[in-house]
């Protein structure tokens, strides 16, 4: 049975029961989530499986005044303290108060940034919750990539205002490549095609204007491209107008006035360029928007309290 009390806003306990016998307690503290102190303790724990162990986990443990709540604790009921904190004050703080109120305690992560430390010699960064932050990220960019296979090439329109990134064009401007290439960055991406003679879906008139980018291509390049692509299927150019010279040229042309009327979407030519271009100048104005809305709201606090 898991308990989540609070210490303070930041600051969480987590208390489990471990199987029988002998009572001991077992206190966990760390500066970030207590993940790697957790998986230590258990480890070691499963050599004692007669034993009746509480396990309990503090989170997010950055002032001495938490500690001193915890170790208040700790010495009334002979609890083992074993923590994860990177800050050398905190870490020298916890031995202090485990040799005055005799409290045993392990520190799991001094040692090993002393070990890396002499190694490299260099300083760690001391920041707390670091290896946090990297799984968040990494479950981002999964996140990121299944919602962007899942609207692919207009599908899933419903969900179109989730998206982080609007990608609109006329077939084979790079939309699938890109999209993808962008949801590895943990951004979510919707590429919609358009067509000439068919209505643009209204949809994208009902979301963000800021999420749409337009793309667009040379006819020449677009040309070429279409061309080759029906002769890897064994197709000629004869069938049909997708390869047809005059037909691409009036596509282009069309989508060109497309983004014409919508004067809110950037419009970014793929000829010639790679996706890591066209991706880093997307993502360059992503962040010059995220620094307006900032400074933005930044203003408008300095315009409330005068």
């Amino acid at each position: 049975m898991t308990i989540i009390l609070r210490l303070n806003k930041k600051a969480a306990i987590e208390q489990i029961m471990i199987q029988p016998h002998d009572k001991l307690k077992v206190i966990v503290i760390s500066d970030g989530t207590g993940e790697t102190a957790s998986a230590i303790t258990r480890a070691a724990m499963a050599q004692f499986q007669d034993k009746e162990i509480f396990f309990t986990r503090y989170k997010n443990i950055r002032t001495r005044e938490q500690i001193d709540a915890i170790f208040q604790e700790a010495a009334i009921h002979h609890d083992i303290v074993i923590y994860t904190i990177v800050s050398v004050e905190l870490r020298a703080y916890i031995a202090e108060l485990s040799k005055r109120d005799h409290v045993r305690s392990v520190d799991v992560m001094g040692p090993l940034l002393t070990a890396f430390s002499n190694f490299f010699e260099s300083e760690p960064n001391y920041q707390p919750g670091i290896l946090h932050a990297v799984n968040d990220q990494y479950f981002k960019r999964v996140a990121a990539i299944e919602f962007t296979l899942n609207h692919d090439d207009g599908r899933n329109l419903n969900s179109l205002d989730e998206a982080d990134v609007i990608l609109v064009g006329i077939s084979r401007t790079s939309k699938t490549p890109l999209s993808m290439y962008l949801s590895l960055e943990g951004i979510k991406v919707v590429n919609v095609p358009i067509v000439m003679g068919v209505p643009v879906p209204e949809k994208l008139f009902l979301v963000d204007q800021r999420k749409i980018f337009g793309l667009t291509i040379d006819s020449e390049a677009l040309f070429n491209i279409r061309k080759n692509r029906l002769s890897r299927l064994g197709l000629s150019n004869d069938e049909g107008d997708y390869a047809d010279v005059t037909k691409v040229t009036e596509e282009i042309e069309w989508a060109n006035q497309v983004f014409a009327e919508n004067k809110r979407w950037p419009v970014f030519n793929v000829t010639g360029k790679a996706l890591e271009e066209t991706a880093a100048e997307i993502m360059k104005l992503l962040n010059m928007r995220k620094v307006n809305r900032f400074k933005q709201s930044k203003r408008f606090d300095e315009t409330k309290d005068e």
